[in-house]
């Protein structure tokens, strides 16, 4: 896994702004005007976020006559996604660890209450 990439993900994704302009662009290519429009910032702050995401490798840009749309680039946000997951893995069996106590510790509180 390239840490590099991996931590400008992160850092990329830590700003909301640029979580919503990628949510945006999940749904398709966008031109900067257009990502510009439901934010209350001018169009040179968008292409800062966006010099961001492309730094990330989350963005990329193409040409279409005289129009740049941007479009998403989802392998980053994979690697992201499988480097979490290992820790989701390892959180699901202390969660499951902890739901096997407290199974047994009621077994014991049931064997121990009819014994009264």
């Amino acid at each position: 896994m390239n840490t590099e990439r991996l931590d400008a993900t992160f850092a990329a994704l830590a700003d909301p702004t640029r979580r919503a302009i990628l949510a945006r662009l999940a749904e398709g290519e966008a031109s900067v005007m257009e990502l510009a429009e439901p934010f209350n910032m001018s169009q040179p702050a968008i292409s800062k976020h966006l010099k961001v995401l492309e730094r990330a490798g989350l963005v990329s840009r193409g040409r279409d006559a005289q129009r740049r749309p941007c479009r998403l680039e989802a392998l980053p946000l994979r690697e992201a996604t499988d480097w979490l997951e290992r820790y989701r893995e390892h959180w699901d069996k202390r969660y499951q660890q902890l739901e096997d106590l407290l199974e047994e510790l009621k077994k014991k509180e049931k064997r121990h209450g009819r014994k009264r």
